[in-house]
C-alpha cells in the first residue's frame, strides 16, 4: 500500500512537471511583439537608410550611363548632330525608358556649348533628393 501511495505521488508530480514546460498562446504572442519592436527600433531604420542610399546609386549609374554609353552610340548612329536635341533620343540605347531619377524629378541634359567644366561630349545630372540644383546631394556624370 505504501509503495503504491508512492507511486501515484511520482505519478502526480511528473505529470504536474510535464503541464508546466509548455509555453501559453499568450506568452509565445508576448515574446513575438517584443520581438518585432526591437526589429523596428533598430533594423527599420537602417533598412531605410540603405533605401535612400540606393536611390543615389541608381541615379548614379543612369546619368553614368547615359554620358558614357549612350551618348556615344547615339553620335555614332547620327555623325551629322553634335547632340541630341532631348534626352529621350538616347533612350533607345539605353534599358531605361524613364527620364525621370528616382525621386521623380527629370534628368538634365547638357550638351554643346552649355557643357559645364569637366565633361566631354554630354553631361547628365540629377538635382538629388531635395530637388535643387546646385546643393551637396547632387548627382552628376562629370
Amino acid at each position: 500500500m505504501l509503495n503504491k501511495k508512492k507511486t501515484i505521488l511520482i505519478t502526480r508530480r511528473a505529470a504536474r512537471r510535464t503541464r508546466q514546460r509548455g509555453m501559453t498562446l499568450l506568452e509565445i504572442m508576448i515574446v513575438l511583439a517584443i520581438l518585432a519592436l526591437v526589429m523596428g527600433l533598430v533594423v527599420g531604420p537602417r533598412v531605410m537608410k540603405m533605401f535612400g542610399e540606393s536611390k543615389v546609386h541608381i541615379a548614379q549609374m543612369t546619368v553614368t550611363k547615359y554620358a558614357n554609353e549612350a551618348y556615344p552610340s547615339w553620335s555614332q548612329s547620327h555623325s551629322d548632330k553634335s547632340c541630341p536635341a532631348q534626352l529621350t533620343d538616347l533612350n533607345e540605347y539605353m534599358n531605361n525608358k524613364d527620364v525621370k531619377d528616382p525621386w521623380g524629378n527629370d534628368y538634365k541634359m547638357y550638351c554643346g556649348q552649355n557643357l559645364p567644366n569637366g565633361a566631354k561630349g554630354l553631361a547628365v545630372m540629377s538635382n538629388g533628393e531635395d530637388g535643387k540644383e546646385g546643393t551637396a546631394d547632387d548627382v552628376k556624370s562629370w
